[in-house]
């Protein structure tokens, strides 16, 4: 098992970094069995968080807490894993590593560790009966910092590829990538693990990853399963999947947390095509790691739900840099 590879983050001047971590209080962890080509990335708080599900195949855990009225206002921590809903065991790693610290909702006798998670589908990749275990998600933990993320192949994003389903086909690599965006005296940042069944485009509709035929072209995935209609995918159902986190220092309730998870998705839907399909478990978690709600005026919201689509679209971007 490793925590290196992939790219460098962008380096860190005076500024913060133009990363998750750019929102204060967040540290990202990642860890991965390179051989077996899979992995997990921790993204520690606490804050509070709400998410926005589009994909039809999700595999999940621990999403009760995130519902406005839940008892546990807080989450100490989000997990994306690779491993399909295998790599779940992950978070009991992520669960010891943050009870061993004091963290978690305190119900007298005990701290309890409350740690969301979400799964995307890497076994066709390389060896599918190794998948993130709990020392992986603890592992993670360890390796967990507020400097810039590490993006590309690397935790979760080790085994991730994009452009599926279409026969005759190869995918490009998908991995993980972050960005940070400014809104007046708050941020908004996005870290994405882009698994997809679509391709990826840029701002003018051109295909940067994806699928691709055997002499290296591009192929677009909308228009071939469109023009395939009834022909089987080259894939079972669940075998893709883009999980992103949206995060920002602004003091967001739950309620609007859910307003910028959607947002983060609108921005997945600008790069990804197509996005939210029954065969990926798309999910968007948002978070707020002020330390208590405030009321955020309707022209406020609207401006932090613009930076969140933007974050998360580049991020998708850098993800599949290479």
């Amino acid at each position: 098992m490793t925590r290196s590879g992939g790219r460098a983050a962008p380096a860190a001047g005076s500024a913060a970094p133009r990363t998750l971590t750019a929102v204060g209080g967040l540290r990202v962890g990642h860890a991965a069995d390179d051989a077996a080509r899979t992995g997990c990335t921790v993204v520690l708080g606490p804050f509070r968080a709400a998410v926005d599900v589009r994909g039809s195949a999700t595999g999940t855990r621990e999403f009760g807490t995130l519902a406005p009225d839940h008892l546990a206002a807080r989450v100490d921590a989000i997990l994306l894993t690779g491993g399909s809903v295998f790599g779940l065991a992950a978070a009991d790693g992520v669960t010891r590593w943050l009870e061993a610290r004091g963290q978690g909702f305190d119900v007298g006798v005990a701290r309890v560790p409350i740690v969301v998670s979400a799964v995307l589908f890497d076994l066709h990749v390389g060896d599918p009966g190794r998948r993130p275990d709990a020392a992986m998600g603890h592992a993670a933990c360890d390796a967990a910092t507020d400097g810039p993320v590490r993006e590309g192949r690397v935790g979760a994003g080790a085994g991730a590829t994009v452009g599926k389903g279409v026969p005759g086909t190869r995918p490009d690599d998908g991995g993980v990538g972050s960005w940070a965006v400014p809104v007046g005296p708050h941020v908004v940042a996005a870290l994405v693990v882009v698994n997809s069944m679509g391709d990826v485009r840029d701002d003018a509709g051109a295909i940067v990853a994806g699928a691709r035929t055997a002499d290296g072209a591009p192929i677009d995935v909308s228009r071939a399963l469109i023009e395939g209609y009834g022909s089987p995918p080259t894939f079972g159902p669940g075998a893709a999947t883009t999980l992103a986190v949206v995060a920002t220092d602004a003091p967001l309730d739950r309620v609007a947390l859910g307003t910028l998870a959607r947002a983060g998705s609108s921005g997945l839907a600008r790069r990804i095509r197509p996005y939210g399909t029954p065969f990926d478990g798309d999910v968007v978690f948002a978070a707020s790691t002020a330390v208590a709600a405030e009321a955020v005026a309707p022209g406020g919201l609207l401006a932090l739900c613009a930076a969140a689509g933007d974050a998360c679209a580049e991020a998708v971007t850098r993800a599949v840099a290479g």
